[in-house]
């Protein structure tokens, strides 16, 4: 095992929560993008079937899979663009919100095919649909930060802190002086 020094940990953490939300950002932005362009080629992404299936039976078989694939393909290169250029992204997060909320569909429309046995017990299918909680998870994170929320690393706040009370200690010293 090898030992990290507080001084060297404190820079890595301070790094991580500098950098971290543009990372997750970018990366979920390439995630989207590329699982769209999939999407644009019949018979490549893993998830064209059930979605296809998933959204002609949410559309009570008015739009077919020949449609609503390349739509959903645009849909999903839109959010990946729009988080990795951070180009209207208050709307972009509306579009990821509303496409997750469709990838949970199969959940409750084919459980027999996302489940086996019970719903504690899911399939490779049901596995795909269910880490989506991680992209959603990202995708808040990143919505927090849309109006200056930031990641604070505890140790650099801290060390702020002191400083600051140092330097205002010193100016109320000196207010002090030329008052008395």
């Amino acid at each position: 095992m090898f030992i990290i020094s507080g001084k060297t940990e404190a820079r890595i953490v301070a790094w991580k929560a500098r950098n971290g939300i543009n990372i997750l950002r970018i990366c979920l932005g390439i995630i989207f993008i590329w699982f769209g362009l999939l999407k644009f080629f019949p018979g490549v992404s893993a998830a064209e079937e059930i979605a296809g299936r998933t959204i002609l039976k949410l559309t009570f078989g008015l739009v077919k899979p020949s449609t609503s694939m390349p739509i959903l393909a645009i849909w999903e290169c839109i959010i990946g663009l729009g988080l990795v250029t951070k180009a209207w992204l208050r709307l972009t997060l509306v579009l990821l919100y509303m496409q997750m909320a469709g990838t949970f569909l199969p959940l409750i429309f084919f459980p027999h095919e996302t489940f086996h046995h019970s719903v504690l017990v899911p399939t490779l299918l049901g596995q795909y649909i269910i880490k989506n909680f991680v992209l959603i998870s990202g995708g808040i994170l990143i919505g927090a930060t849309l109006k200056g929320g930031k990641l604070i690393n505890k140790l650099v706040l801290e060390e702020k802190a002191v400083k600051l009370e140092k330097r205002f200690g010193r100016i109320r010293r000196i207010i002090r002086l030329k008052t008395a």
